[in-house]
C-alpha cells in the first residue's frame, strides 16, 4: 500500500498545482451540453471518493465478501450541480476527501487487503483490488481534466 499512498500523494499535488494555475471559465467549458465540463469532472471525483470511502470502511465490519453497491455518476454530478459550485471549495472538498483515503489506506493490513468483495458486475475481487481501481479511476479522470 506504501505504492499506492506515494501515488496518492503525488497525485494530490500535481492537481492542487493544475487548479491553481487553471482558469476558471475553460474548466467550466462543456465540450458537449450531454458531456461534463472539468469542473464537473472534478466533481463526479468528489462523489467517487465519497462512494469509495463508504466502501473502504463498510467492508472492515460487514459480512464477506462485501457486496460493493453501484452509484449513477450522471445523477449525481447533476443532483450536486458541480458546475455551478465554487471552484476552491470544490477543490478543497476533493482534496480533503482524498487525504481522508489516504488515512484509511494507510491503516490497511495484509489481512484487511485480502478482504473479498462482489463487484456490481458480479466478479469477486478484494479490498487491494478496489483500493488500487479508485486510485487508477483517479489517475483517469486527472488526465482527462489536464488535456
Amino acid at each position: 500500500m506504501e505504492l499506492v499512498l506515494l501515488k496518492i500523494k503525488h497525485l494530490l499535488s500535481s492537481a492542487q498545482i493544475y487548479f491553481e494555475k487553471a482558469d476558471p471559465s475553460a474548466l467550466e467549458a462543456k465540450p458537449t451540453p450531454e458531456k461534463w465540463s472539468k469542473k464537473e469532472i472534478l466533481g463526479h471525483l468528489v462523489d467517487s471518493a465519497i462512494n469509495n470511502i463508504q466502501r473502504f470502511t463498510e467492508i472492515q465490519n460487514q459480512s464477506k465478501p462485501y457486496q460493493v453497491r453501484s452509484y449513477d455518476p450522471d445523477a449525481l454530478v447533476a443532483a450536486n450541480d458541480y458546475q455551478h459550485k465554487d471552484l476552491q471549495e470544490l477543490v478543497s472538498l476533493w482534496k480533503s476527501l482524498n487525504l481522508h483515503i489516504s488515512f484509511i489506506v494507510s491503516r490497511q493490513t495484509q489481512a484487511t487487503q485480502k478482504y473479498p468483495l462482489i463487484l456490481p458486475n458480479s466478479q469477486t475481487k478484494d479490498l487491494k483490488f478496489l483500493i488500487n481501481d479508485y486510485v487508477d479511476h483517479l489517475e483517469h479522470h486527472l488526465d482527462q481534466i489536464y488535456h
